[in-house]
């Protein structure tokens, strides 16, 4: 018999990560049906892909450089991005969708959020919305230190055109103080 985890195990995993996976590609995607595919996709990739994982590491970044991996192909795949990530789902579903956001968060802050290029948006999201370092950012996307500030800084610059927004994203970072 091999040393590979049991379904139980893999039940589990999903139980506790299924909707941190499912927030990540929402926010990236904004489209609840892709949200759900990437999700279930990332899923096995998991299941497939397990013998890779270090155990000795935090599992969390790995699921989310699978689950941003899955999202980057999927969005390559059905061209739904523009430079300014606009989907192109309906108006009646975007509605609906932004409503769901909506309540886990500022409509504001998540629509200028939105707008940013993925590049940022992805950074910006892990180190706000997720409370990931800049240095685990870096190593959960495989880019360098440097250039993950740089993303950011860039981000937030255009962000700063609407300064409440960026205020609302220290006080999520620090916890709502």
């Amino acid at each position: 018999m091999d040393d590979s985890p049991s379904k139980e195990y893999f039940s589990e995993l999903y139980k506790k990560y299924a909707n941190f996976v499912y927030r990540t590609a929402y926010f990236l995607t904004k489209s609840k049906g892709l949200a759900d595919d990437i999700t279930h996709e990332t899923f096995i990739q998991i299941i497939r892909k397990y013998h890779l994982y270090d155990p000795s590491r935090n599992i969390e970044p790995w699921i989310y450089k699978i689950t941003i991996n899955i999202t980057r192909n999927v969005m390559r795949k059905q061209k739904l991005f523009s430079v300014f990530g606009k989907s192109n789902i309906t108006t009646e579903q975007q509605h609906i969708e932004h409503t769901v956001l909506t309540k886990e968060s500022n409509e504001e802050l998540w629509s200028e959020i939105i707008r940013l290029p993925r590049k940022s948006k992805e950074i910006i999201i892990l180190h706000f919305y997720f409370e990931y370092t800049l240095f685990e950012v870096a190593n959960i996307l495989g880019i360098p230190l440097g250039t993950c500030k740089s993303r950011l800084h860039y981000g937030l610059n255009k962000l700063r055109n609407n300064e409440q927004v960026v205020k609302q994203m220290i006080q999520h970072r620090m916890g709502g103080k």
